[in-house]
Formats: C-alpha cells, structure tokens, sequence
C-alpha cells in the first residue's frame, strides 16, 4: 500500500464525515475547508486561485467524492512529499473530522479505551483494512490486532468467544467497520479485567510496532554523549528526528543488503544496547527495555531483508501475507465446497439413478404380468375364434350349397345380361353415331355464328364509318353554309361597292360631260382668240412695215408673224 492509498482511507473518512445526508455530496464551502486544512497538514504550498477555479460559486449544487477527486489527485496527492510532512498530524485532522460524528463512546466515562487510544486504533485499522470502499477489516485481521493488543499485554484472547461475536455481529462487504471495531473494543467485552492504562500502552506499542516509530537513545559521532530521538523505520532508511513531532530531522541511517544489526553489551551506564553497522559507519543505540530492542533490532533486520527483496514494509509484507493466505484459504474452502456440492451432486445423481433403476424394475415387474394377462386374453380368445372359424365354416359349407343353386339361376341372370348387354352397346354405338352428328352440327353452327358474328361486327363498323362520315357530311354542310352566308355577305358587300363605283362612274361621266363642254368652249374662245391673234399680227405686221409706193403686199400667213404659228398648233393639241 504506497502513501496514496494510505492517504486516501484517511480523507474518505473525512469526506463522508462531511457528507450530513449521507447523499454522497458535499457543499464547497465545506471542500474549500477541508482542501486549505489538507494543504496545511501536509506542507503544501496553498495555491488559492486553482482551490477557487475549481469550486466556483457558480457551480451547481454540492461536489460529489468523484467531482472532488480530479481536483485532489492533482493539487493534493500529487504534491505530497514523503517525509516532508507528519503523518500522525494528517490523521489526527482526518479523525476530528470523522470523530466528531461517528464515534460515540460511553458517555458515563466508562468506555475502556480513552479518545487518543481510540485514535491509534483508527490508523491501525486503516493500515490493517481492504484497499476497497466503504473501508472494512476482515475478521482474520480483526483477530490478529486482537492478539497483537493482548499479547501486549500478556492476555490471551478468547478466539471462539471472537467468532460468536463476530457470527452475531452483522457484516457489511464481508468485514467490519471501524466504527464496529471500536464498540467491540469499547464494550470490554473481550479486555475483562484490565485496566485502562495497560490496555492503553498495549494500544501505543502495537501502534509503535506497526506504525515502526519509537524513542531510543542515540551516540553521538563528534562529542559521544546520549541523546534521545524519535526514530522512524522505513525499508531504505532509519531517520531520527529531534521529537515526535518530527518537525527538525537530525539525521537519517541509509539501509542496505551490507547493514547489519549487532547486539552491545552494557556500558557507559546505558543498557539494551545495539548497532547499526553501514558500509561507512556504525551506529550506537539504546533502548528501553530489551523487549524494545529486540523488537527493534528484528525490525530493522527485517528492513534490510525486505529492501534487498525490493519490498516496503514489515508489517505491510505480513499483510500482504495474510491476504494471500486468505485467498488460498476461500479458495480451498471454495474448492472444497465445490468439491462437496459435486460429490453431492454426484450422490443424488446416484440416488436419482438408483430411484429410476428401482421404478424401471418396477416397470418391468409390471410389464411381465401384463404380458402373461395379455398372453392369456390372447389364448382365450384364440381359442373363442377357432369356435367360431368352426361354426362359420360349417355357416359356409351350408351356404356354398346354396350358392351353387344360386350360380345357376345366376348364370341364366347372366346370359340375358350379356344379350341386354350386346343390345346396349349397338344401341351405345348409335347413340355415338347421333352425339358426333350432333357435335358436327354445333360446330357448323358454332361456324355459321362465328360468321355470323363477324358480318354484324364488320356491318357494326361500317355504320360506325357511315355516322363518321354523315357527321363529317353534316360538318361541311353546316361549314358549306356558312362560307355561303360569308360569300353572300361579300356579294352583298361587292354589290354595295359596285353600286358606289356606278355612282362614282356616273359622277365620273358628269365630270367628264361637263369637263367636255369647259374644253369645247376652251377651244371656241381659243379660236376666237386665233382669230384674234392673226388679226392683230395683220395689224401689226402693218404697222411695222408700212407700205411703200409700188411694194407688193405680203401673204398675211408669212412674215413677222410666221413664228407664232407653232405655238398655236401646240396649244391646240393641248386642248384636244
């Protein structure tokens, strides 16, 4: 069991003490308590920041053992030093705590062991108890602190009146609570007789020897004189501290496989003498009695052997010892029970076979006399139907006689049958004959409705064609109507249109008529004017060339006035 797990029984005891509904939570006022207490007692340095990170206000509710074991695994545990702290100071916090709640001594006083006994008795049990949880000691070890208490004290301890208590006692996970172990002890019931201070001092040297921590005399190495120190065992090292308290460390004795342990006689006025002997020097101590001694000096003879072994601890060791021959124990009683629920099983196997052995005996006996009742039924009636085959034979010799009468008349039966017979066949033939003509003449007419059938479907769908097309007729009647109603309607329109165009015509012609008579009075008033453009070119030419004595006169249709008669010749074809 390393220093993790010893400081973890310790802490659960504080943290269920803390647990007041026994919900398995804590508030984190509470944890924020325990964790600065832990801090302290364990000489770690307080890192307030993480300790209010992690138990925030803000969370919801209390902190259950597997919330708080994050936080306790790695700001606790895993700052613990060995040695660097004292362990006795850890448990005396962790057992105020559970104290306070769970132990309940006597309140007359007359409890057997005193507050600090019962402390003693906590760490035992812790050390002594199952690396499981709820924490509980198993009566093996219940025995053995037991004796280790009462040899102390040099009492035996009555094992059969153990067993009855711990047989009434009720069990949880198979051991005892320490706060059992405690009424046990305290109820005096196996201490009878002794008084509280030897059953305290058995208490402190049990917890002395398994805790291997005590006080002897030490010489020293520069002034040799004596001095008393508080020495604590570890399978590496023996430290000596200047007190219990083991708060200033005077020095520590490196364990190895070349240490040895000598017994010293007395001298110097010291007695109880021994030495640790090391590869560098050697180390004079005394003690208070020889019982102390000797249990020192196999103390540390028995370090030295389990750090050569690579082991830890002694006691540890005898633990782990007892364990394993608890194991090999429940696991011969589980073979033997085994062994005994085979043999059992075996045995009523045995007795079943047995049992179904006798009932098929039984069933045999049974089966034998069926057999011989049966045998006898069949005689019996063996013999009833042989009379019986006796009288049905002579039945039937009575009715062959009578049979063969009947043969004959049977015979004659028969020969008219055979005639009724041949006349039934030929008769059977005609009818043959008449059901294939009449199978012939369902097929004809089966043929004659088949074609039949075909001419009204073929006449079906030339009606269906003769309403397509007197429905398609109807349709371009009804189109034809209509696009002579348009072509009537566009005669109409036309003649209306012609008769405008006759009236444009007449009006035409009107035009022209009077169009005509401008033109024809056009052409009177130009001839007129011909004719009075030439008279005026008389005139003229006449005055422009007067007449001299004995000049001929001149055509009036030459001379100056010959140039004008293109233009009217053009003027006139203008007006035709």
């Amino acid at each position: 069991m390393d220093l993790r797990a010893e400081l973890l029984k310790s802490i659960w005891y504080a943290f269920t003490a803390l647990d007041v509904e026994k919900s398995g939570k804590v508030s984190k006022s509470q944890l924020k308590v325990l964790s600065h207490n832990l801090y302290t007692v364990l000489c770690i340095p307080h890192d307030p920041v993480a300790l209010e990170e992690h138990f925030r206000d803000d969370d919801d509710g209390p902190v259950s053992s597997q919330g708080y074991m994050p936080y306790l695994n790695k700001y606790i545990l895993d700052k613990v030093e060995e040695g660097a702290f004292v362990k006795e100071n850890f448990d005396e916090l962790c057992w105020t705590l559970t104290a306070k709640k769970n132990y309940k001594p006597d309140r007359n006083g007359n409890s057997v062991v005193s507050h600090q006994d019962a402390f003693k008795l906590w760490c035992l049990f812790n050390f002594l108890s199952e690396d499981k949880y709820p924490l509980v000691m198993v009566p093996d070890e219940v025995e053995y602190l037991l004796k280790k208490i009462c040899t102390a004290m040099n009492v035996e301890l009555n094992s059969c009146e153990l067993d009855e208590y711990l047989s009434q006692e009720p069990q949880g996970q198979g051991g005892l609570t320490v706060w059992q172990f405690l009424d046990m002890v305290n109820s005096g019931r196996f201490l009878k007789g002794i008084e509280q201070e030897a059953i305290s001092m058995a208490v402190e040297e049990v917890y002395q020897e398994v805790i291997e921590d005590g006080y002897l005399w030490k010489k020293g190495q520069l002034r040799r004189n004596w001095s008393e120190r508080w020495f604590m065992l570890k399978p590496s090292a023996l430290s000596y501290y200047m007190s219990e308290e083991r708060k200033e460390k005077k020095g520590s004795i490196a364990l190895d496989k070349h240490c040895c342990v000598e017994v010293l006689p007395d001298r110097d006025g010291k007695r109880c003498m021994f030495c640790v002997k090391t590869s560098s020097r050697t180390y004079e101590m005394s003690a208070s009695d020889t019982r102390q001694r000797q249990e020192w000096t196999l103390a540390i003879q028995t370090a030295i052997r389990l750090q050569a072994e690579g082991k830890k601890s002694l006691h540890k060791d005898l633990k782990q010892k007892r364990r394993e021959q608890r194991e090999q124990r429940e696991q011969r009683k589980a073979a033997k029970e085994e062994e005994t629920q085979r043999l059992k099983q075996l045995q009523e196997e045995k007795e079943r076979k047995l049992q179904e052995l006798e009932l098929l005996k039984e069933a045999q006996r049974q089966a034998e006399i069926l057999l011989q009742e049966e045998e006898q039924r069949r005689r019996q009636q063996h013999e009833e139907m042989q009379r019986t085959l006796e009288i049905q034979l002579q039945e039937a010799e009575q009715a062959r006689a009578s049979m063969q009468a009947e043969m004959v008349l049977k015979e004659a039966e028969a020969e008219r049958q055979r005639k009724r017979i041949l006349e039934l066949e030929a008769m059977q033939e005609r009818l043959q004959e008449a059901l294939q003509q009449e199978v012939k003449a369902r097929q004809d007419e089966e043929a004659v409705r088949y074609a039949q059938a075909r001419l009204l479907a073929e006449e079906e769908e030339k009606l269906k064609q003769l309403m397509k097309l007197k429905e398609e007729q109807e349709e371009y009647i009804i189109r034809t109507q209509r696009e002579k109603q348009v072509l009537k309607q566009e005669m109409e329109n036309k003649e209306k249109c012609l008769e405008e165009a006759q009236k444009q015509l007449e009006e035409v012609r009107v035009n022209r008529q009077r169009v005509d008579q401008d033109v024809m009075a056009a052409q009177r008033k130009l001839r007129q004017a011909s004719t009075n453009v030439k008279h005026w070119n008389v005139q003229m030419n006449r005055l422009m060339h007067p007449i001299g004595p004995g000049d001929k006169r001149t055509n009036v249709s030459g001379g100056v006035f010959a140039g004008y008669q293109p233009l009217l010749s053009r003027r006139d074809s203008s007006l035709k």
